[in-house]
């Protein structure tokens, strides 16, 4: 489909640039994975997502890579970052989990602090838990976003 130059976009516009969002936590190896891949899964087209954490442990739990598989995801290939992996500038959402007064400032236009607890103890139908309460906090998150572009 060929569009006319009346209803071309500009590339630099807002509304057709992906949001950039980056999920904050201490390890980077569950909470902040998790989401990042959700964001991933639920947010083509709409986000472009990253993770990292404030003391990274510097590798994903196995826990995490498991509970991931079981909706068809492959954690196995990320790893565990700092906020110093983070890209330059600011990001349209920073979304904390659980760090306090460890989470670091990263540059955002809106940001949240999202209470959820640290699973890497949890068992794995209680991490399921939280991997589902992630899952459901960015797809609110991805159609707030969208809803802002319109």
């Amino acid at each position: 489909m060929v569009l006319s130059e009346s209803t071309q976009h500009d590339p630099g516009d807002d509304q057709y640039r992906l949001a950039r969002v980056a999920f904050i936590c201490v390890e980077n190896s569950n909470r902040s994975q998790m989401a990042e891949a959700f964001a991933r899964i639920h947010g083509a087209g709409v986000v472009e997502a990253y993770s990292a954490g404030s003391r990274p442990s510097g590798r994903v739990n196995p826990a995490a890579v498991t509970a991931m598989h079981g909706v068809g995801y492959d954690l196995s290939r990320h790893r565990s970052k700092s906020t110093a992996d983070l890209p330059p500038g600011e990001f349209a959402w920073v979304i904390t989990m659980g760090c306090g007064d460890e989470c670091p400032w990263v540059p955002a236009k809106a940001r949240e602090d999202w209470p959820i607890p640290d699973p890497k103890a949890l068992p794995p139908d209680q991490f399921t838990t939280v991997r589902d309460d992630i899952e459901h906090r960015v797809k609110d998150l991805i159609r707030r976003i969208t809803s802002a572009k319109r």
